[in-house]
């Protein structure tokens, strides 16, 4: 049994390449929307090329994750106030099980927010899922069984806009990334967790005290392992196996969402409010490196709230108005700018088969080649909202729409 978890943790991280990809966590593998299988589709809608749709009992607006044949995603019964684990089949849509993870009265949040913003993340033996019990911040560990291993509470977490924490699985630690709006006496941080107990392995202080929602994004980059984020009006580099601080960049605004990619040897970021930027960062420095590492930024461009996706030395972004546009990533020369539709745009970017796939709130995702030429591929609309990211695997697309989760094939 012992071998066997192994190895599926394994698949479910991308490490062997005989296995194609699940989509494990929060962008996917490598925590940034990038795909290695193929045989994605191209074209859909809300009948064609769907191999199942499940309707969901319960809102939210966090991604689905898939390993080892399940599908989990979280939700709020809002009714009961109820906030949910739910596991379905792969290969068919079924509903296998689902678990309250907790009741608690429904904590105030933007309009834009849900109640089951954070995507869940498994290690192909357990599944880690946070919520606010307002105002304490809860980490919940399930088994594929959906048996609770255990439960922690690392600390406070307030914020008038809501809550939105996605784990992050590192090793043996699950880490928690708790910006928030303080209040006197309290602390904002960033918290590891045993993976197998709950017990805190260490614990960051976030001396700005401001909320964001940005998961933190480990890459391999300058020589050491790099734990990056965005948030707390800066940009930061720890080491994710002691939470000791690499380097720092102020800014280049007060508040985050997106998560950063790493691509050519750069870190690339779009931010925030109240200004937008893309910025890309050299990730060799030590200590404050705000004056002299910042290799290129841009002003009054770039999104808010969707990540963006690098490939093949470019930078690929829409922003919240539905505007897309791909940048050069080493120079920060733009290739094409281009306005998608007028819906609102939530959901991050993903590259596949060399296409980059955009969703809309309105729920129709725009294919188009990855390119330094503007080409328009396809558009598909599920004819359902669609606020939050879609998982990719071995040639299958899984949406989580406003009442189904869909999978695409």
């Amino acid at each position: 049994m012992v071998a066997r978890f192994a190895l599926v943790g394994i698949v479910c991280l991308g490490i062997n390449p005989a296995f194609a990809e699940d989509w494990p966590s929060w962008r996917g593998p490598r925590s940034d929307g990038t795909v290695t299988d193929q045989g994605f589709p191209l074209k859909w809608n809300a009948t064609d090329h769907v191999r199942w749709k499940l309707e969901l009992p319960g809102s939210g607006h966090s991604s689905p994750i898939v390993c080892n044949g399940r599908v989990f995603v979280t939700g709020c019964e809002e009714a009961d106030k109820a906030r949910m684990l739910y596991c379905v089949d792969r290969q068919n849509g079924q509903l296998l099980w689902k678990k309250t993870v907790l009741v608690s009265p429904l904590e105030r949040k933007h309009t834009e927010n849900s109640w089951a913003s954070s995507t869940p993340a498994t290690d192909g033996r357990y599944i880690y899922v946070t919520f606010l019990d307002a105002p304490q911040l809860r980490v919940y560990c399930y088994d594929y069984a959906g048996q609770l291993i255990w439960q922690k509470n690392p600390g406070e977490f307030h914020s008038v806009h809501g809550f939105c924490s996605s784990p992050l699985l590192y090793r043996d630690l699950v880490i928690i990334n708790a910006d928030q709006d303080a209040p006197s006496g309290k602390s904002a941080y960033i918290v590891a967790l045993d993976k197998t107990t709950g017990e805190e392995k260490w614990r960051i202080d976030r001396p700005n005290k401001l909320r964001s929602y940005c998961p933190p994004v480990i890459v391999d980059v300058a020589g050491r392992k790099q734990m990056v984020l965005t948030g707390s009006k800066c940009v930061a580099s720890y080491n994710p196996a002691t939470g000791e601080q690499w380097w720092i960049v102020d800014g280049p605004t007060e508040q985050f969402v997106s998560s950063v990619v790493a691509h050519d040897g750069l870190i690339l970021l779009t931010a925030g409010f109240p200004v937008h930027w893309i910025m890309a960062i050299r990730p060799d420095g030590r200590g404050n490196v705000t004056k002299t590492h910042v290799a290129w930024s841009v002003k009054n461009e770039g999104g808010y709230v969707p990540s963006p996706v690098a490939y093949q030395g470019r930078l690929y972004l829409v922003d919240d108005r539905g505007r897309a546009s791909c940048w050069d990533v080493k120079t920060g020369k733009l290739f094409w700018q281009e306005q998608l539709s007028r819906s609102k745009h939530h959901a991050s970017a993903v590259v596949a088969d060399g296409r980059i796939y955009l969703t809309s709130d309105e729920g129709v995702t725009y294919v188009l080649k990855a390119s330094e030429e503007y080409e328009l591929l396809a558009k598909n609309p599920l004819g359902e909202k669609v606020f939050a990211s879609p998982a990719f695997s071995d040639g299958e697309i899984f949406i989580r729409g406003a009442q189904h989760l869909w999978c695409i094939k």
